[in-house]
């Protein structure tokens, strides 16, 4: 709805507030059960802003600014739900039982706050100082600018939020089916190839189908060829000549959670180490034009709204002040461990590292949500990198401990450090995205990033608790008391593998090797397929089909090819930006559903089994007996694919029915990969 021309627009307003804080539980509890099950989240920057102006728009004095600010809070808040890359290392090696609430919101409040304050200094260098693309930034402020400006964009919008509902309650239903037991929710055969073994398997997820829509056809592919590295070869090769009088289940299982995944660690290692290294001189050179753009400029004129940025006095003042909260926390956690040998030493130095790497890596994040896109970016390489740091600095402190308590304390300190750089992380590499969306609607710089600090605390009081009732019901995989429904946690197992190789002293450093060549030789053909302008093939996303397992790996890549026929089609209607925001939709509302079904489904386990019964309840809306598995083990294929084909076709049947936009949007890339 117009507002009346004597009055500014609205922009930082109550109600926007409470709506982006509405939509960000919604969006953080979908994105920490995903991060969780298979290590990617997803964008949300487009659903926030879709949702919004359709909500909005029955408000009197709504304004793009104000849905500028719905989607800035709720994209900040699902960014930081990666902080799932981290802390459930802490469970997995045993030193919380649970996550503390209060410390696990201090600890994304402290490192998204230094994440935001970071970045505000690098808008000018990297968002109105540089020629970065920016795709996501772009394509969520042409949502925004149709959606306000036609009537046109309010059909558009109603029909993006009907196909998210759509796509939601397909997945959302064949989640529930699943947990009746009507249909079968994966399918997995190992067996034996001569002296050898391996297997296949696949999870009937649409979270999985919706992510490879987002993450494009590029990723999965090389999701598709780590996959097969990871069963084709590497599993067979390990576990040639193996005992098999345990069980070929046993031996797969072990080869491949033993040996191939830290193969995929070495891999993932390389290929982040080579993703920083490549952008280290283009921010250099951004920054350094930047500043002397930025001298030149400097006249003593009042800015403009759309220059004004928190005083650079106050990002320092806070910064400070956010250092004294940190320095308690690091403090509080190591209470009565090894840390307090030399607690000036080890937190003094913990707090300038995370200064100095936290510095450097909102710069290095900007630049890459910048060039490649917010959630394109590979935020758990640096999550991998910080790790290494932090665990290398407690080792040049103390060296191998021969205790396995305080080596114990030890690896949890670091992981502790890691989950606060991470958090900064994670909001630096969304920020700028955010901030370029706001350039280009016109927002007030301040307002935005006030927003996005609000958008930080919304989604650290909602983290814990899903992360808890997650934890309580379903579990992760390799914690105790685990059950058949336990999350993977990837990134986190990944993570905490590496703290205690590195401060146990007992990584086996030739299946790293072996991994890191690997990554090498994917790194030369992905540079060589850029330069003769093909298909690329993302390092990154090779590691992690060799780290994670089939189950989770398989649809990725069939997603990513339903997405790319769908885009291909999309580009050829009378609005192909519209048709293309729909698929984003679409798949969107596949990872929705089915993330927040699992959610829903957490609390259903944490009733069923309230009194504790032994064993315990794992499947408490089955409706049928073990000996319909056959039945549904048919059923599951059938109505899965075609649920899925049923979801695009109505989303295309309401793409053909809308007129075209009266002005184009340029073209994006919407990936979706970490």
């Amino acid at each position: 709805m117009a507002t009346a021309p004597d009055r500014a627009p609205s922009e930082l307003t109550l109600r926007g507030i409470l709506l982006g804080g509405a939509i960000t539980l919604l969006f953080t509890a979908a994105n920490v059960y995903a991060g969780l099950k298979v290590g990617l989240t997803f964008a949300t920057s487009i659903p926030a802003a879709v949702v919004s102006m359709a909500i909005l728009r029955f408000f009197r004095g709504s304004s793009i600014l104000e849905n500028n600010i719905v989607q800035t809070i709720a994209s900040a808040a699902g960014t930081l739900a990666a902080i799932v890359f981290v802390l459930p290392g802490l469970i997995m090696v045993g030193w919380w039982s649970g996550f503390p609430y209060w410390t696990t919101v201090a600890v994304c409040i402290t490192g998204g706050v230094l994440g935001v304050m970071f970045s505000v200094p690098l808008r000018r260098a990297l968002v109105t100082g540089s020629d970065l693309p920016y795709p996501e930034g772009v394509a969520a402020a042409e949502v925004l600018k149709v959606g306000s400006n036609s009537g046109t964009g309010d059909a558009e919008n109603a029909k993006g939020l009907r196909t998210l509902i759509l796509g939601a309650l397909f997945s959302g239903g064949f989640g529930l089916l699943a947990a009746m037991k009507l249909v079968a929710g994966e399918a997995a055969k190992n067996f034996r190839i001569g002296g050898t073994a391996s297997g296949m398997s696949t999870s009937y997820s649409m979270l999985l189908i919706g992510v490879g829509h987002l993450v494009g056809i590029s990723v999965g592919a090389a999701m598709f060829l780590g996959m097969l590295i990871s069963w084709t070869i590497l599993v067979p090769y390990f576990a040639s000549g193996a005992d098999f009088s345990a069980g070929v289940d046993a031996i797969v299982g072990g080869t491949f959670r033993g040996q191939v995944r830290f193969i995929g660690a070495g891999t993932i290692g390389v290929a982040a180490i080579w993703s920083l290294l490549r952008i280290i001189g283009p921010i250099v050179t951004g920054l350094r034009s930047a500043l002397a753009a930025s001298r030149a400029r400097a006249g003593g004129q009042a800015l403009d709204l759309t220059e004004r940025d928190l005083p650079i006095g106050i990002v320092g003042l806070v910064t400070l002040l956010t250092l004294a909260p940190i320095a308690w926390l690091l403090w509080d956690f190591s209470a009565g461990g090894p840390v307090h040998d030399y607690p000036l030493a080890v937190i003094g130095g913990t707090l300038a590292y995370l200064l100095i790497v936290g510095v450097m890596i909102a710069a290095i994040c900007g630049y890459m949500a910048g060039l490649i896109g917010a959630s394109n970016s590979p935020v758990s390489g640096v999550g991998i990198l910080a790790v290494l740091g932090a665990s290398l600095l407690l080792v040049l402190i103390f060296g191998h401990e021969t205790d396995p308590n305080r080596t114990n304390a030890l690896i949890a300190y670091a992981l502790f450090t890691t989950a606060i750089i991470f958090s900064i992380a994670t909001i630096s590499n969304d920020n700028l995205q955010d901030l370029k969306t706001g350039q280009l609607v016109g927002a007030t710089p301040w307002k935005q990033q006030v927003a996005l600090i609000l958008g930080v605390v919304f989604g650290s009081l909602a983290i814990p608790v899903v992360l808890d009732l997650l934890k309580d019901t379903l579990g992760f995989v390799g914690m105790p008391g685990a059950g058949p429904n336990a999350l993977s946690a990837p990134q986190a197992a990944l993570i905490s593998s590496i703290a205690k190789g590195v401060l146990g002293g007992d990584l086996d450093w030739n299946l790293i090797g072996l991994g890191a060549i690997i990554g090498v030789v994917v790194v030369a053909i992905d540079e060589l397929l850029g330069r003769s302008g093909k298909m690329r093939l993302p390092p990154l996303a090779v590691g992690m089909g060799i780290y994670l397992p089939m189950g989770l790996t398989l649809l990725i890549p069939v997603g990513a090819l339903i997405g790319h026929f769908y885009d291909r089609w999309a580009k050829r209607q009378a609005n192909p930006e519209f048709a293309e925001r729909m698929g984003v939709l679409a798949a969107t509302g596949l990872i929705v559903g089915e993330s927040l079904f699992g959610v829903a489904f957490a609390g259903v386990l944490a009733w069923a089994n309230r009194n504790s019964p032994i064993p315990p309840n794992d499947a408490p809306l089955a409706v049928v007996g073990e000996g319909f598995e056959s039945v549904a083990m048919w059923i599951a294929p059938l109505l899965f694919f075609g649920l899925i084909a049923i979801a695009y076709a109505l989303t295309r049947r309401m793409v053909a029915s809308t007129p075209a936009a009266p002005a184009p949007e340029p073209e994006v890339d919407i990936a979706n990969y970490r």
